[in-house]
């Protein structure tokens, strides 16, 4: 494969990094604060501010549209031009890039904020009341959802990426209470490992029941994990 040398870039991860220059075929590369792969923006302080903006942005622009060229407003038709235009963009791969500062959280949240006051009879009503009438999760908590549902798929080898590439079986003597696939929770020494996928997850999928994780199906372990909602309104909520 040949390498366009112009379009390539180097991006320095890592407090210690100490930034070294590299060459390809004797040209001198540019250094990057940040780059996209897959749709998704890395920095090189592996903060998801700038991710979550661009996210922000595409799905605003998007509900915009909806709002400005949909004169009826048949809930119905809403609702699915939302979840087929709008809401993919805000899902996309969360799994990889979710915020863990409020004001991230947020600003997300505020996509699925103004889609529910184009419904004239719920403008008035709270953000939470409209979720409910309109039968929506927040954002957040479809996010830490999706978290749960990768990492079912991970444990039950419904994934390419193994389970053991991010996670450890927790100690025989930890899971004597609730079911039997707990995982370990390792120490984290900066606040960024902390809030990456395999460590945020782990304290809900730890806390779910031996027949959540019993579940034989994606869609079966999904409906789980609707009951468990209607049974425990803030379990998906980090607060």
């Amino acid at each position: 494969m040949e390498f366009n040398v112009s379009k390539c870039k180097v991006v320095h991860y890592g407090r210690c990094n100490i930034g070294h220059s590299y060459k390809m075929q004797g040209q001198l590369l540019n250094e990057a604060v940040s780059e996209k792969d897959l749709g998704v923006t890395f920095t090189n302080d592996l903060k998801v501010a700038t991710q979550c903006k661009e996210v922000y942005a595409k799905a605003n622009q998007m509900l915009g549209l909806v709002s400005r060229t949909i004169q009826f407003r048949n809930p119905s038709v809403l609702m699915n031009l939302y979840k087929s235009l709008v809401r993919p963009h805000l899902d996309y791969c969360s799994t990889v890039w979710s915020p863990q500062y409020r004001k991230d959280i947020s600003l997300l949240e505020r996509v699925q904020h103004r889609f529910t006051r184009l419904f004239p009879h719920l403008r008035e009503l709270p953000y939470e009341e409209r979720l409910r009438r309109l039968g929506l999760w927040s954002l957040e908590e479809r996010r830490n959802r999706a978290d749960l549902i990768e990492l079912f798929k991970m444990v039950k080898g419904l994934s390419a990426v193994p389970w053991s590439l991010f996670f450890d079986r927790a100690e025989e003597d930890s899971v004597t209470r609730g079911h039997s696939l707990k995982l370990k929770k390792k120490h984290c020494h900066s606040n960024i490992r902390l809030h990456f996928f395999s460590q945020r997850v782990l304290n809900r999928w730890n806390s779910l029941t031996q027949e959540e994780v019993d579940a034989t199906s994606i869609d079966s372990f999904k409906n789980r994990l609707e009951r468990r909602r209607h049974r425990q309104m803030d379990f998906y909520t980090d607060n």
